[in-house]
């Protein structure tokens, strides 16, 4: 069974921070590199921030050196730490792993969880 479950999203002012929060299910957070995704009002869904098991980092360059993406493999959780946040980053945030999980052939996403900022 896949679980994603996001949270920790909310609204915040310009320059504001906040911190995500994923729990996701043993099966697919253990042996998988696993990202934040996050879809933004009229745009695709796009991935942001990508950690590998291994714990090697990446970042889309719209967040790159203001976001900072974590994981437990204790708690099969991952995070995404978010500073210095912009009125362009409003949108749903989600996880998953990277490529994104696949059941019966389609992406498989969770609720996600919505981020505003604005003033």
């Amino acid at each position: 069974q896949v679980q994603l479950v996001e949270s920790g999203g909310g609204w915040v002012q310009p320059g504001g921070s906040l911190r995500l929060s994923c729990v996701a299910s043993e099966n697919i957070f253990r042996s998988n590199t696993m990202g934040w995704y996050r879809q933004i009002p009229g745009k695709s869904r796009e991935p942001i921030a990508r950690i590998t098991t291994g714990s090697i980092k990446s970042y889309g360059d719209p967040v790159k050196g203001r976001f900072t993406i974590s994981r437990d493999a204790d708690k099969n959780m991952l995070y995404l730490q978010m500073n210095f946040l912009k009125p362009d980053d409003t949108g749903v945030y989600y996880c998953n792993t990277v490529p994104e999980v696949l059941i019966n052939s389609r992406a498989y996403w969770g609720q996600g969880t919505q981020v505003t900022v604005s003033s």
